[in-house]
């Protein structure tokens, strides 16, 4: 039983998170009422550095750390860093970004309602200046211009390049406040003055659009990085020349000319012999032609011989018989 009532209260409160929160209308009013008067271009920088309250953070210590830096100079020195581009623009608001820092609670709200509640949070802000302009403390002067265009009330520095940062008491500019429960976010005050920028201030700034109660932001491409997938090398396939196997006397040059070279040194050896061959052949024959002839002879002789011996015998015999 403990088991399921702690799941079903884990279940409650991730389903909680999950959901953005909802401000009401007096939590608006209490969050808006520091930043509402402030000239359109300064007001769209700080909506969105709401959004990033760790940049903020980061923004105000570099800011501490650097407080010879002023206008483009700290921006030029800050371009590197990364932040979002509302929060470095801050950095030439030292004050302002110091008082952020100093409420990081208000910082989160204010980032929260704005990316929930964007809508609402812009038509606060216009009910909010219809107040201070009621009771004369929303009015043009030197540094900046108040104008009605339609039912929107917009603010807007005299000089782009010359931006006043107000101070003011939410409790005094509204008139009396109308949310007993709500108390206005109020800060530690500054000394109002304005400040200079140049092109690096307007460079990536955000656009107030009060007909479409929208913040337009500039698109800025910042380094993403991508884990690329791991490179396998696999082992080139490498494909050999098919050895043919020719025959030996047309794949051993070498071998034949060994050959023919020792064939041609044996060949006055291979001729002497058979020159000496063929003298003792022919001797041989001379040989044996002579015994023939000589036993020819002697058988002609014999012949004669017997013959003769014969003729003499006969001879005898017949001269014998006659006498």
């Amino acid at each position: 039983m403990k088991a399921l009532l702690a799941s079903l209260l884990l279940a409650v409160a991730v389903s909680a998170h999950a959901q953005p929160r909802i401000y009401h209308q007096a939590e608006l009013d209490a969050l808006l009422a520091p930043i509402a008067l402030y000239p359109d271009p300064l007001l769209s920088q700080v909506l969105v550095a709401a959004t990033y309250p760790d940049d903020v953070r980061e923004a105000a210590a570099w800011s501490r750390a650097n407080p010879h830096l002023r206008g483009d100079e700290v921006l030029r020195a800050a371009e590197a860093l990364p932040w979002d581009a509302s929060v470095k623009a801050l950095l030439a608001y030292p004050d302002l970004l110091a008082r952020m820092d100093e409420s990081p609670q208000w910082t989160a709200d204010l980032g929260a309602a704005f990316l929930a509640q964007e809508p609402q949070v812009m038509e606060t802000i216009q009910v909010l200046r219809q107040r201070a302009q009621a009771s004369g403390f929303l009015q043009s002067d030197g540094y900046q211009t108040v104008q009605q265009e339609s039912s929107y009330i917009v603010v807007q520095p005299v000089h782009s390049q010359i931006v006043y940062l107000p101070w003011y008491n939410p409790l005094v500019v509204y008139g009396p406040w109308w949310w007993h429960s709500h108390r206005p976010h109020a800060w530690r005050p500054w000394h109002p003055r304005p400040v200079i920028t140049g092109s690096l201030h307007f460079a990536h700034r955000p656009v107030v659009d009060w007909h479409r109660r929208h913040v337009a932001r500039a698109i800025v491409h910042r380094p993403v990085q991508v884990r690329r997938p791991v490179e396998v090398r696999r082992p080139v396939e490498v494909r050999r020349p098919v050895q043919v196997r020719r025959p030996a006397q047309l794949s051993r040059p070498a071998t034949i000319h060994n050959h023919v070279h020792q064939a041609q040194s044996a060949r006055p050896i291979v001729q002497g012999a058979l020159l000496h061959f063929g003298e003792q052949r022919s001797e041989i024959r001379r040989e044996h032609r002579g015994q023939a002839r000589s036993e020819h002879r002697s058988a002609d002789r014999g012949f004669t011989n017997r013959g003769f011996s014969n003729r003499g015998s006969h001879n005898r015999g017949q001269g014998r018989g006659r006498n």
